[in-house]
């Protein structure tokens, strides 16, 4: 297995991000949209948005959508989805390049674990929130990570594993509240009866069972006051 950096490992694996099914994605996207609640008319940043999973969602839900990546093979196959080609920014999360108070929705999505340091993230997630607003966060849970889950993807035959940092809850609490943010919500979900099939369609039937028995995401909202 080949140890790769973020960037150098997104850029790997963005001809291929979309074309597997993915358990973790998919388990999120279930929790995280239900917790969301209506989006129509919002205004929302998709910060680390990838190929643009979230930003074509929110954006077919009636979200007024920038999604922002600092990797630009993802960036380029997000484009490659037309309907928000023309709804991204390539820029670091720890230098946002938009104004103050512009977003209704901040959304950053299995990131966290890849950002050296959560403050100035966090401060620019933050900045970016209007009073009122929502910042919700996802990622790997903790529990995860300590059951030796890897964030890693295959390219024939080749494994790439790729560089994170295991934060636990409380250290991803402090970094939100240091910015200034307000927890509402903070939990850790399995998968469940819906991610069988998933699991099934990428070969991992057999490892449902044992999978259901780790959380395997876990969840974050705050409030900017």
């Amino acid at each position: 297995m080949t140890r790769v950096s973020p960037i150098d490992g997104h850029e790997l694996w963005a001809p291929s991000y979309d074309s597997g099914p993915n358990p973790l994605l998919a388990l999120e996207s279930r929790i995280l949209l239900a917790l969301l609640g209506p989006v129509d008319g919002l205004s929302v940043v998709d910060i680390a948005c990838g190929t643009g999973r979230w930003t074509e969602r929110l954006f077919r839900l009636g979200a007024n959508v920038t999604g922002v990546d600092a990797c630009a093979g993802m960036l380029a196959r997000a484009a490659a989805k037309r309907s928000i080609r023309r709804l991204l920014v390539l820029a670091d999360a720890r230098a946002l390049p938009l104004r103050a108070s512009i977003a209704d929705l901040v959304i950053c999505s299995f990131a966290i674990g890849y950002f050296t340091r959560l403050g100035p993230a966090f401060a620019e997630m933050a900045r970016i929130t209007r009073p009122g607003g929502i910042v919700a966060t996802s990622d790997l849970h903790p529990a995860a990570v300590s059951a030796g889950w890897t964030r890693s993807f295959r390219i024939g035959e080749a494994v790439y594993q790729i560089e994170h940092f295991a934060r636990s809850r409380d250290q991803i609490t402090r970094g939100a509240r240091r910015a200034g943010l307000q927890l509402q919500l903070q939990a850790g979900y399995r998968f469940g009866r819906p991610e069988r099939s998933v699991f099934a369609a990428a070969g991992k039937r057999d490892r449902f069972t044992a999978a259901c028995q780790v959380p395997a995401v876990w969840i974050g909202l705050w409030r900017k006051p």
